[in-house]
């Protein structure tokens, strides 16, 4: 049950992510992408909605974070 737990808190993380960058949340951002490492994907993803967005600081805060292995 709580890998299940888990992977609900992921996907309401990262829908909270997109949503942040979609709104241009700045502050927001910065505090979901300090909660850890992400896949590669996820940040793939993120990147190309924030590039479509057009902030700047954004696209740094997800440039930086760090990819899990």
């Amino acid at each position: 049950m709580e890998t299940n737990d888990q992977n609900k808190h992921g996907i309401a993380q990262f829908a909270a992510l997109k949503t942040a960058i979609a709104n241009g949340e700045e502050v927001l951002v910065k505090d979901l992408v300090s909660n850890g490492p992400m896949l590669d994907i996820e940040k793939s993803y993120l990147i190309d909605l924030a590039k479509l967005h057009g902030n700047r600081t954004i696209l740094m805060l997800l440039e930086n974070v760090t990819l899990k292995e």
